[in-house]
């Protein structure tokens, strides 16, 4: 299903990251009592009444001309566009000012449906204050206090009415490929490589990408639709607005992908940021297949090759499942083994164990090597059975999931892909508890 999108703006201080992080029940944005702390939109995924949605939350906007006035009201317009509904916010502490008049009228111009807030009520008394908002002309007035959660609920309800109705995703059988990494480690270059011709723009210039761009091909008798994401960098370091929200297309593009192409730059080797953007495949339980790009340009001997790899699994010891695989977009060395490999993590993602086949190797595992005692007592799996796929998933029924040290749960899991082939694809486990009647 297509999720819905809501950006939440407003003028500085009136508490928009604060209602942000109680909507998405999380403390993701930074709360400060300080104007200006939110400069990037940062983003995240919430659900109201069995219905799930993007949130945004964006820098405050101003008359006053304030350090990166101009690139926070780029940044909110960009947020805005792509929204389905827009949260705006404002505060009963200072009545309405002419900020709020400036962004009202800004909403105004927009075709966007708009449910207008009033934060920081917090008694009756300031509740009787919210109704000089209706001059700002978007709309009845909510009254809300972030701090202590009240009309939050009513805020959902108004947004997930204005949302569009949910699609379903068209199905199709071609493998989707997401291409993620850090800018200008090559992406597009690779993508074209992959393509044998020139779809992408390439640029030496970082950025150059700024959209998820799909591209359907057919491979061998296959069809496949491979996704050149924009680079994505740390939050906080960029300031150029188009650039900061292709962060959000890029983990739209992975969240939709059967596998993921991390592509790491092998001439400057591994930067703090490649373990995050890695992170994001992982954590979305999506196939990785590590790409070392620009190989050619890497000076190297006879041990070059299998240092980078343990540099590689060190620095990613949460893809020690991942192929790694060693190319040059440039000069089209290796590329043609991308698209195998791909195949190969996906039909693993996709594979299903008989529930006899996965017992008996559960069975074996806990004879020749018992779950360390805790407290004298001792985990032990009775039953195990294979729940779904992409990733594959494991329901362990056992005694109790307390006893389950994660050192054992990660050697249950180690047995498993010894016993069958998992390469490239994360798995998941599940312990509940057996029921005794």
């Amino acid at each position: 299903m297509k999720k819905g999108v809501i950006a939440i703006v407003g003028r500085p201080n009136v508490g928009k990251s604060t209602i942000f992080n109680r909507l998405t029940g999380e403390r993701i944005a930074i709360v400060e009592d300080t104007p200006g702390v939110t400069r990037d939109r940062i983003y995240s995924t919430a659900e109201w009444q069995g219905r799930t949605f993007s949130l945004i939350d964006t820098g405050g906007i101003q008359l006053e001309d304030q350090p990166y006035q101009e690139e926070i009201r780029a940044q909110v317009q960009i947020a805005m566009s792509e929204a389905d509904v827009i949260l705006f916010l404002t505060s009963v502490k200072n009545g309405v000012t002419e900020d709020d008049r400036y962004i009202a009228g800004i909403l105004q111009r927009q075709d966007k449906p708009v449910v207008l807030a009033v934060n920081m009520v917090d008694d009756e008394t300031k509740a009787m204050n919210i109704y000089e908002f209706y001059e700002l002309g978007v709309g009845d007035p909510i009254a809300c206090s972030g701090i202590h959660g009240v009309g939050t609920g009513d805020i959902l309800d108004a947004c997930i009415a204005l949302l569009p109705e949910e699609t379903p995703e068209e199905e199709s059988d071609a493998i989707r490929i997401a291409v993620i990494g850090e800018p200008n480690v090559g992406k597009s270059s690779l993508v074209n490589a992959i393509l044998n011709q020139d779809r992408a723009i390439v640029s030496n210039e970082q950025g150059t990408t700024r959209d998820a761009v799909d591209t359907p091909f057919r491979f061998e008798g296959r069809d496949y639709v491979i996704v050149d994401t924009a680079g994505i960098r740390k939050r906080g370091r960029v300031y150029e607005s188009v650039e900061k929200y292709s962060v959000l297309r890029a983990m739209a593009a992975i969240e939709k992908c059967d596998a993921a192409l991390f592509v790491i730059d092998g001439e400057k080797g591994i930067r703090e940021q490649d373990k995050h953007i890695a992170g994001y495949a992982s954590e979305g339980g999506k196939p990785v297949i590590i790409v070392v790009n620009k190989w050619d340009a890497v000076e190297k001997d006879e041990r070059t090759m299998n240092e980078f790899t343990q540099r590689i699994r060190t620095e990613f010891a949460y893809l020690s499942y991942a192929p790694i695989v060693f190319v040059s977009a440039k000069t089209r060395q290796r590329v043609n083994t991308i698209i195998p490999e791909v195949d190969r993590v996906v039909e693993n993602a996709r594979r299903r164990i008989p529930t006899n086949v996965l017992n008996e190797v559960i069975a074996d595992t806990q004879i020749t090597t018992p779950a360390p005692a805790r407290n004298g007592k001792r985990f032990r799996i009775y039953y195990a059975t294979q729940v779904s796929v992409q990733p594959p998933t494991f329901v362990l029924s056992c005694n109790d999931p307390k006893l389950m040290h994660f050192t054992y749960e990660r050697f249950i899991e180690n047995q498993l892909r010894q016993a069958f082939d998992f390469e490239g694809t994360p798995i998941k486990l599940i312990t509940r508890k057996k029921i005794t009647e």
